[in-house]
């Protein structure tokens, strides 16, 4: 049995909150995502070409928000040291150093949006990484 070949429009992965509002503040005016879906206490934004984060009211979600978060964002992008040098100036929670992963082909630096969610900024130091 195989999946249906059907083309995949989006990709969402949802986050919850029990402060929407706070959530949407960082999302808009930090990380500078751009609303792409209202749906009223699920907001969704896209990152980039398909993906997308949807932050969600945990009073109205499928799920609660709980203090362990053993998920991670990860966007990659061009300049991870720009990227750097910015939270660091806006001062952002738990922001680690910029760091190399030779292994895996990286550089990256991680920080935390408003509930403890962890986001990494990377980018790619070799072609196929």
């Amino acid at each position: 049995m195989t999946p249906p070949g059907t083309e995949v429009q989006k990709v969402i992965t949802f986050f919850y909150y029990r402060d929407l509002s706070a959530a949407m503040a960082f999302y808009e005016q930090v990380m500078g995502l751009a609303l792409a879906i209202d749906q009223g206490w699920c907001k969704i934004y896209q990152i980039g070409g398909q993906a997308h984060v949807g932050l969600v009211d945990e009073a109205k979600g499928m799920n609660r928000a709980t203090a362990d978060k053993p998920v991670q964002l990860c966007i990659r992008v061009t300049d991870v040291a720009a990227w750097h040098d910015y939270a660091t100036q806006a001062n952002l929670p738990d922001l680690s150093e910029l760091w190399e992963n030779e292994a895996l082909g990286i550089k990256a630096f991680v920080f935390r949006d408003p509930e403890g969610y962890q986001i990494e900024i990377q980018q790619a130091t070799r072609d196929g990484a």
